[in-house]
């Protein structure tokens, strides 16, 4: 690798706003606000407004039904006769 071309890579945690989850993991993203973590170091906060921890898809929330009415509909429209 070349040298002086690659950000840096450290650990951050991320917060998820909606849901307050928090996960502890590497990036090259930075932030000027820290957080003390479990293990009593502090790191980069970087707050996201949505993660798999509040995401409709992820959480299961999120309805398919309307979906398969779509399809259907295509289906009948333009499918293989």
């Amino acid at each position: 690798m070349k040298a002086g071309i690659h950000p840096e890579y450290n650990d951050v945690v991320f917060q998820d706003l909606a849901s307050d989850f928090k996960i502890l993991t590497r990036s090259t993203l930075s932030s000027n606000e820290t957080i003390k973590w479990e293990d009593g170091n502090e790191y980069p906060l970087i707050k996201v407004d949505i993660s798999s921890a509040s995401h409709p898809f992820y959480t299961g929330k999120q309805s398919t039904r309307a979906n398969a009415g779509a399809i259907d509909k295509f289906n009948s429209r333009y499918g293989r006769k």
